[in-house]
């Protein structure tokens, strides 16, 4: 009767154990240890590849979700452009003194629709006001409009829809049937009803209205991605051992269900400024004193054919910010899909 063999041993110090299928299975003496052989720079990866996908190669620890949209948003010009633009019109709207000495509401009459002169390099417009300093302090508005109601939509709809997700049930159907009333208001003709009745003439009438008509979609989208999460194995293995709801929820689900409401709020705050614009031209918006791009488009659409300069230059502004924060979210979008890798 032939003697047992022992098993071989492999290259890193473990033994080579004999399965049951005919195969071996490395029995390393320590994962420590199996770490520390590894290259420490970047190596050839699984079909030949450099592997930079798989893990950082400084600490040969695997990269998680954030860390690899990170990386490729680092890599992408569109999000470098976008970020730029949108960096930009956050400084000048903290400081607008760094590129204008005006005053927005300092105007002289006897200059009206007047062209580029020097020291005005936009002209002025129907109220001798120099457009320049209008279009830079105008960013203000936008920005805070914008973040402001974006943060408003993305807490309550990630909130409702979260909770809607993961209870289901008869709170799933009553949030359902409320988001659907609501997707049924026109936003436009919601905003000529709700804020006509508005003497105010600060922003908060503008961002609540924003909120109240756009948390519905945040909520979907929430809801939707709580509850393909709660499905997961390491939920159900939380949940087996004994983990209460608001951990579950804190830990285990919001981290791994947070990114599609940030791609859509992302996107939305471009939306949110045009709204804000468009309701602020109807009149209804934003009212004077306030700076704003869409009261300066309003108040030059009657002079655009002899004084076109005083549409262009709000006009572009506000076109060129609503495109960076659509680029953004939109970069953001492929870096935190996982499909589209």
């Amino acid at each position: 009767m032939p003697e047992p063999q022992s098993p071989p041993t492999g290259d890193n110090g473990g033994a080579i154990a004999a399965t049951g299928a005919g195969g071996g299975m490395d029995l390393a003496t320590s994962e420590g240890g199996t770490l520390e052989q590894r290259p420490a720079g970047p190596g050839p990866g699984p079909g030949g590849g450099s592997g930079g996908g798989a893990g950082d190669a400084s600490t040969g620890r695997p990269r998680g979700l954030w860390a690899d949209a990170w990386r490729d948003l680092r890599r992408n010009p569109v999000f470098v452009l976008s970020a730029l633009v949108i960096v930009f019109l956050v400084i000048i709207s903290i400081w607008p003194s760094l590129i204008t000495a005006g005053n927005p509401l300092s105007c002289d009459l006897a200059r009206a629709q007047d062209g580029s002169r020097p020291g005005h390099p936009f002209g002025f417009n129907g109220q001798g006001c120099d457009v320049y300093t209008r279009t830079v302090y105008g960013a203000r508005t936008s920005v805070v409009v914008g973040v402001l109601a974006s943060l408003g939509v993305a807490i309550v709809g990630s909130v409702l829809g979260g909770l809607a997700g993961f209870f289901g049930g008869f709170w799933d159907a009553i949030l359902s049937r409320i988001t659907d009333i609501f997707f049924g208001i026109p936003v436009v003709l919601g905003g000529l009803v709700l804020l006509s009745v508005v003497t105010s003439s600060t922003v908060w009438p503008v961002i609540g209205f924003m909120v109240l008509l756009g948390w519905p979609q945040i909520s979907r989208i929430a809801r939707g991605s709580v509850i393909t999460v709660k499905q997961h194995d390491f939920v159900q293995a939380a949940r087996a051992l004994g983990a209460s709801s608001p951990r579950m929820m804190l830990r285990h689900i919001l981290p791994n269900a947070i990114a599609p409401v940030i791609v859509v709020a992302t996107i939305a705050l471009g939306t949110f400024i045009a709204l804000e614009a468009t309701l602020s031209y109807l009149g209804v918006g934003l009212k004077p004193p306030t700076v704003s791009w869409g009261i300066d488009i309003s108040d030059a659409s009657p002079y655009i054919r002899n004084s076109p300069h005083m549409l262009l230059w709000p006009a572009g502004a506000l076109a060129i910010t609503v495109l960076a924060f659509i680029m953004l979210g939109d970069a953001v979008r492929d870096a935190l899909d996982p499909k589209l890798r």
